[in-house]
């Protein structure tokens, strides 16, 4: 297994932002998604190592990096991302579910980037992405019913099976306390808060089309789980190939949501890297 280097850089409002990079090769950034670490995305980052330097990016809130902040929004992230990119000279970048949506925030905004996969992008269009949960996940928050949050936001987030979001809510907190047991929910527990401004976003960014995405210079390819939701995957690709001017698809058989950092990463790794390889490989040099 590759070795690890961690470093840290600074976002202009101050904040310190951690990463770790594995690997030799063109500079690619990871943005994981909502309740992860940059360390849940490691097994990811050392299945690319052999073929790219990989940045694994801890994401406001998380790890060694700082907090959200009182002024978090997506603008913050970006930030967050030019500093990486900067010190790295990165001009790749993989983003998983809310990762995903901040590499397209990235790519309309920034020409740095060449190349942009992101796996299940967590694009809201016209609603798409559910996020009546939100109200009662803050409330249940501020009483101390952590698990109860959780349970509410996994029973009206879309992507639960359909017998456990008919389920009563006590139900579905019994059976994810089974499932998730403490060395799971432990990675899971700090990040609840962060959550909340995050999936806010998401919603503040949701509009009838992609139409902003039009802008975008970079290669895109967008990757997907065929066990995941339409609406996450195949309608949403629809949607996002009619706006973005060079894009690619690709729904891989087997795999769902969680295929980047739990179930399947090695799977994921060997989809970006036939993606990416050809065009970092046909680039002009200079």
């Amino acid at each position: 297994m590759s070795a690890t280097n961690r470093e840290i850089v600074r976002s202009p409002d101050g904040t310190s932002i951690g990463y770790e990079t594995v690997g030799v090769g063109d500079g690619l950034l990871v943005l994981g998604g909502a309740w992860r670490t940059s360390r849940d995305y490691l097994p990811f980052a050392h299945a690319l190592a052999e073929s790219f330097a990989v940045h694994v990016i801890d994401r406001r809130g998380r790890g060694r990096s700082g907090p959200q902040g009182p002024a978090y929004a997506i603008e913050r992230e970006l930030e967050d991302v030019a500093a990486v990119q900067a010190h790295t000279q990165a001009r790749l970048i993989f983003g998983h579910s809310y990762g995903g949506l901040i590499a397209l925030e990235a790519a309309r905004r920034a020409t740095e980037f060449t190349d942009i996969v992101v796996y299940e992008p967590g694009v809201s269009i016209a609603g798409s992405i559910p996020l009546g949960w939100i109200p009662r996940y803050r409330e249940m928050l501020a009483r101390g019913d952590r698990r109860g949050a959780f349970a509410a936001m996994v029973r009206s987030a879309g992507g639960a099976p359909a017998a456990l979001e008919r389920a009563p809510l006590w139900y579905v907190k019994l059976m994810l306390r089974l499932f998730i047991r403490d060395p799971h929910w432990q990675k899971i527990e700090p990040l609840l808060e962060t959550a909340l401004p995050e999936h806010a976003q998401v919603g503040a960014l949701d509009e009838p089309t992609p139409d902003r995405y039009r802008d975008i210079t970079a290669r895109v390819a967008l990757l997907g789980g065929a066990k995941s939701r339409p609406r996450f995957t195949t309608t949403l690709f629809d949607q996002l190939s009619a706006s973005i001017p060079n894009v690619t698809t690709e729904l891989i058989k087997g795999l769902g949501h969680t295929a980047p950092d739990e179930d399947a990463p090695d799977i994921v790794a060997e989809r970006l890297r036939h993606h990416l390889q050809n065009h970092v490989r046909s680039r002009p040099l200079g």
